[in-house]
């Protein structure tokens, strides 16, 4: 199976605006949040937003299958059989978005081989898109301005500009912040936080808690095609839809890899 990816991205992009402006529906209105069985929230945006990704992609692309945080869990011995796949997080931040900070996204991923060979990150209250895909490199477009390019800085700044989750902070990222020295930590929700390295506005995004494949295979491919590196505390990049779980080792996301990120965990 090969696919355009340069096309199928734009379709993608589009798609993901149009789950944003039924996110925002609800987001402007009194909702409700029910509380999932892993205790997280859930609201009617999760839902709107799956609905519209699900029944888009099946018409983009009908022969891939899609497994999403919002939909059904597929069993290892089903999925471990699928090349291609859609990875997809119909609303990344349901914190953020509960507390209305608008530091939440839409994350689309395809990926192939166990890697995200294109990523649509979308932040509706931003209206600000980040895309890629292999071959064809790394994007921003913000509103109806014409996307441009982005690039990760290739030396870290000075001080050191970190970015951590703002709902997820932890005793273990204070100690890399330590042995960092001199930084700034700038606390961003969702999928975010690897766009800020993708675009050149961060250096390095320690994630030393939980995540799902669905949280970072987006932002994943965003990064790695603007010239950055997601890898677990292994060296290796981290790969999707591998293993029977889905949740994601610690990992370290950056730009400039002369710097020995792991030394400072």
């Amino acid at each position: 199976m090969t696919h355009d990816l340069h096309r199928l991205l734009l379709d993608v992009v589009a798609l993901s605006r149009e789950a944003g402006r039924a996110i925002l529906g609800v987001y402007t209105s009194s909702f409700t949040v029910q509380e999932k069985d892993d205790a997280s929230p859930l609201t009617e945006a999760d839902l709107r937003a799956q609905e519209i990704l699900a029944a888009g992609l099946k018409r983009l692309l009908p022969e891939v299958p899609i497994l999403s945080e919002e939909a059904e869990a597929v069993a290892y011995g089903t999925r471990s059989r699928w090349d291609w796949l859609w990875i997809v997080d119909p609303l990344d931040g349901t914190k953020e978005f509960v507390q209305r900070n608008g530091e939440f996204t839409v994350n689309v991923a395809l990926v192939h081989g166990h890697r995200p060979v294109l990523g649509v990150v979308h932040a509706p209250v931003l209206e600000t898109d980040y895309y890629a895909c292999e071959g064809f490199g790394a994007f921003k477009g913000q509103g109806r301005e014409a996307a441009t390019p982005i690039r990760v800085t290739d030396r870290a700044a000075s001080p050191v500009r970190v970015v951590g989750s703002r709902s997820h902070r932890g005793s273990s990222l204070d100690g890399f912040l330590e042995r960092v020295g001199p930084h700034e930590l700038v606390a961003v929700g969702s999928s975010l936080k690897f766009c800020m390295i993708a675009e050149g506005a961060a250096d390095v995004y320690p994630r030393l808690g939980p995540t799902c494949e669905w949280d970072t295979a987006a932002g994943h491919c965003v990064l790695e095609q603007a010239g950055g590196y997601v890898t677990g505390l292994d060296g290796q990049p981290l790969s999707y839809n591998a293993r029977p779980e889905l949740l994601n080792p610690y990992f370290l996301a950056y730009g400039d890899d002369r710097v020995d990120w792991k030394a400072m965990l």
